[in-house]
């Protein structure tokens, strides 16, 4: 249900601006795109001073203000991860520009020649929340495909998204790209959030990048279409086939390797042939981490009351199907696939499901019949990444079936027009 807001002036402006930027971008050159997204990468390696000192000011405030370990972690930048965006700014550079492909082409009985050609969807909205990693990402992608984008980042990373952007609009007035090409809203005034969302006329998609309290406020307020899906509540299934020392490797890279994305895992389903072996082992390397095993009563009576370093406590009804974003693991035994696939069913968000096994019977079966973006098999659940799957990297991860699913990169960024080639053809 939408209701009507009145518009700010500033938003208005940022749309008519942002319209005008994408008409141009639509018919921008392969070469000059990539020569902007070089010259993005260039200042995120040559100004890095001033994109963290802009992100400590967010830190310290996220701080004072109590924000939780995984908000905290989602919002730093550090020179690492800059010489992380700067590669994936250049991945995407090195990758074909959808804009203009033709496909499906073919000539009909009649003689005309029909097919479809790749155009930009205009422009993009993005409200986003504790990610200013976001803010490089949709600019570089909606850049190569053409589309201008409005940011708006969360106060939480005011101040880092605001520098970033600077960043990118100065990098484009050296190549000669229009600036407006990439635009944030300069304000935490929620209210602007409202009212972003009633702007059909100047934003073509919307895509929410935060909690499921700001998608639910999405899918319920936007008037134009909008990517309302993205939460990961994932699962991994430990068959009684699987290679328990892969499976403990991989489970652990799941849930650790970085636990505050939507991609890493919230709960491991084992069955109880292997349950006996595997599950000693694996709180043994979870230990490691610290991480909380939150266990229903067969696994807690496998681990028994041994002194491990990992805290084991019994799990909640609440802890199924709970994107966990943290250093905690739900734990349940299983008597089969049956079993495991009805659990991934009923708690599952359609994001990212993994098998562990050996059996190809039950890989195949488990790809057939378990319904998400996307299906892994004897991998870590972490693999379901725009980068990863080489597109460069992602404005999002939907678990929408319309018209994207999966991460969306360049072509998920583009709509298609069919174009028909005659010869004085009139129809009978």
């Amino acid at each position: 249900m939408t209701t009507t807001v009145a518009i700010s002036e500033e938003l208005l402006a940022l749309g008519r601006a942002a319209r005008a930027a994408s008409r141009a971008l639509a018919k921008l050159h392969t070469d000059a795109k990539d020569r902007a997204l070089r010259a993005i990468a260039e200042g995120l390696l040559t100004q890095q001073a001033e994109v963290l000192a802009a992100n400590q000011k967010d830190m310290d405030a996220g701080r004072r203000n109590g924000l939780g370990e995984a908000l905290l972690d989602r919002l730093m930048l550090n020179p690492a991860r800059l010489e992380e965006m700067a590669r994936g700014v250049e991945d995407i550079v090195r990758l074909p520009d959808p804009v203009g492909e033709e496909f499906d082409v073919r000539i009909l009985p009649n003689g005309l020649r029909l097919g479809r050609r790749r155009v930009p969807l205009g422009v993009i909205g993005v409200i986003f929340e504790s990610r200013p990693n976001v803010t490089i990402d949709i600019a570089a992608l909606c850049l190569k495909s053409g589309n201008a984008c409005i940011l708006r980042g969360g106060s939480e990373a005011f101040h880092s998204t605001t520098a970033l952007v600077g960043l990118i609009r100065a990098a484009l007035a050296t190549t000669g790209v229009t600036q407006d090409a990439v635009q944030s809203v300069a304000s935490t005034d929620r209210a602007l959030v409202t009212q972003m969302l009633q702007m059909k006329g100047s934003i073509d998609l919307l895509i929410p990048r935060g909690g499921a309290e700001l998608v639910r406020f999405v899918a319920e307020h936007a008037t134009m279409p909008a990517v309302t899906g993205g939460i990961g509540v994932c699962h991994t299934y430990v068959d009684r086939s699987a290679d328990l020392d892969a499976a403990v490797r991989i489970v652990f890279n799941a849930k650790v390797q970085r636990p505050s994305v939507c991609n890493a895992l919230d709960c491991v389903l084992v069955h109880s042939g292997a349950a006996p072996k595997l599950l000693p082992a694996l709180a043994d390397k979870l230990a490691e981490a610290d991480v909380e095993l939150r266990c229903d009563a067969r696994a807690l009576a496998l681990l028994g009351p041994v002194g491990r370093r990992t805290r084991v406590t019994p799990a909640t009804p609440d802890d199924w199907g709970k994107e966990f974003l943290a250093l905690v693991l739900a734990v349940k035994v299983v008597d089969s696939q049956d079993e495991a696939q009805a659990h991934i069913e009923r708690y599952g968000s359609g994001h990212t499901e993994a098998i562990l096994t050996e059996d190809y019977s039950a890989a195949m079966r488990f790809v057939d019949e378990v319904d998400a973006a996307a299906v892994l098999v004897n991998a870590s659940t972490r693999f379901n990444d725009g980068g990863q799957f080489g597109l460069g990297s992602e404005v999002a991860i939907s678990t929408n079936k319309m018209h994207a699913r999966g991460p969306m990169g360049l072509r998920e960024l583009t709509s298609y027009k069919w174009v028909v080639l005659g010869n004085g053809h009139v129809r009978p």
